[in-house]
């Protein structure tokens, strides 16, 4: 997948996850796009743990996987950090 539209996946995973977490006013773009591409990345790793497919282009189900991840990772965070 190109790297912009990574980016534009990303951004928005982390966007969506900050909400859902409730930590969108505590951090900013650049911040919602790194936790977007790590919820990425680990959110395709525990899907195809399980069998399925992981992030595969830009798509809903890409996205719900890289939300998913975000979530998580910020989830971590907060045990880590809090």
């Amino acid at each position: 997948m190109n790297i912009i539209l990574w980016i534009i996946l990303g951004l928005l995973a982390g966007w969506i996850a900050s909400i859902i977490m409730k930590t969108d006013s505590r951090q900013g773009p650049i911040t919602d796009i790194i936790l977007g591409i790590i919820g990425a990345f680990l959110g395709g790793f525990i899907v195809s743990l399980f069998g399925g497919s992981g992030v595969n282009g830009f798509n809903l189900y890409s996205l719900f996987i890289s939300v998913l991840g975000a979530i998580i990772v910020i989830w971590i965070g907060r045990k880590l950090w809090h």
